[in-house]
């Protein structure tokens, strides 16, 4: 079959490699669509999870489709069911993410399929192409749990990228009502109001923290007035914005940072022991990866996918998703798995 794969640096090829063959503890599934995001992008700059790759490493994390084969041992599905992928950890083999198995193909190979939530059933009626935004959405209502965020609270998202997307509708979900999106696209914008943002706002049209000021309230402290926002998070991929932030929020604030920085960012650790502020990092899913297929089924998130591509088009797919700003979730479809 052929399979995404990258080579090194700029180097993402499209190889003919050997079907895959399940174990007693795996499954085949045929893939209907695999998403791309920023860490495939990543991963391509850099050639790999942290520098140029030694061998050829297979790409797609964010993975539907419908199960083709399974080992003697797999009892929690079955031939023919509709399933997302759980992209795995290193105990169980992990998918696109540096192993040997990736979602760009028409099938991937899931080792220790037979453990509970490898595989999780997408319901009935839900095109397969909306269950590949169950991997993003996973990851934005992880970021959500690092905020610590409550209904009542005040909350900021900054950067409406999928991921950023995804962690306003689980906010939204949670019933956190006060939800304030920051983006440079109005399309993107927009997707965040129609998920339940409170306001959007842009950058480029005016000062973000008078903006946030105005809809948040004052919080006195000894460094003067801040905007009574009580969280925010991160998702924009911007030094710059992490600065602000540190530079510009309240006191006891909460900072759920969930998008990729490669490169150091200054700190004023004076400032965050004056604020007393919490930073943490937000990675991968919440504990059930499945209650992102809930969310899923609560939610409309289907305009979020903005661009889909056919497998030998990956390279456009990549060019859309590194050049656009305005872009939403960009797919890889596969016939195959339908």
């Amino acid at each position: 079959m052929r399979q995404v794969r990258l080579h090194g640096p700029g180097d993402v090829r499209l190889d003919d490699v050997d079907d895959v063959e399940p174990g007693p503890a795996d499954a085949v599934v045929a893939v209907a669509a695999c998403g791309l995001c920023g860490t495939d992008v990543g991963y391509r700059r850099l050639g790999g999870p942290g520098g140029p790759v030694r061998r050829p490493m297979p790409l797609g994390h964010e993975i539907a489709g419908v199960v083709r084969r399974v080992g003697a041992d797999v009892a929690a599905v079955t031939v023919g069911d509709r399933v997302v992928v759980h992209p795995g950890d290193d105990a169980s083999g992990r998918i696109g993410n540096g192993a040997d198995a990736g979602g760009l193909a028409p099938f991937v190979l899931v080792r220790d399929a037979a453990r509970t939530g490898r595989l999780v059933p997408v319901p009935a009626g839900m095109d397969l192409e909306v269950a590949a935004l169950v991997e993003p959405l996973a990851v934005g209502m992880r970021a959500v749990d690092q905020s610590a965020a409550l209904p009542g609270d005040s909350v900021a998202v900054f950067g409406c990228g999928p991921i950023g997307l995804a962690a306003v509708a689980a906010l939204v979900d949670r019933g956190v009502r006060d939800v304030v999106a920051v983006d440079l696209s109005p399309a993107r914008l927009d997707l965040a109001r129609r998920l339940g943002a409170r306001a959007a706002l842009d950058p480029t049209s005016g000062d973000v923290w008078t903006a946030l000021t105005a809809l948040h309230g004052t919080t006195a402290s000894m460094l003067g007035p801040a905007p009574a926002t009580r969280r925010y998070i991160e998702a924009s991929g911007s030094a710059g914005v992490v600065i602000d932030i540190i530079e510009r929020s309240a006191p006891e604030s909460t900072v759920s940072v969930v998008a990729l920085h490669y490169d150091p960012i200054p700190t004023s650790f004076l400032l965050i022991l004056m604020k007393q502020l919490t930073i943490r990092g937000s990675m991968e899913y919440p504990a059930r990866f499945a209650d992102a297929v809930d969310l899923l089924g609560r939610c409309d998130p289907a305009a979020m996918v903005t661009h889909r591509f056919p497998l030998d088009a990956v390279d456009d797919a990549f060019a859309v998703l590194e050049d656009s700003r305005h872009c939403g979730k960009v797919l890889v479809t596969m016939e195959r798995g339908a």
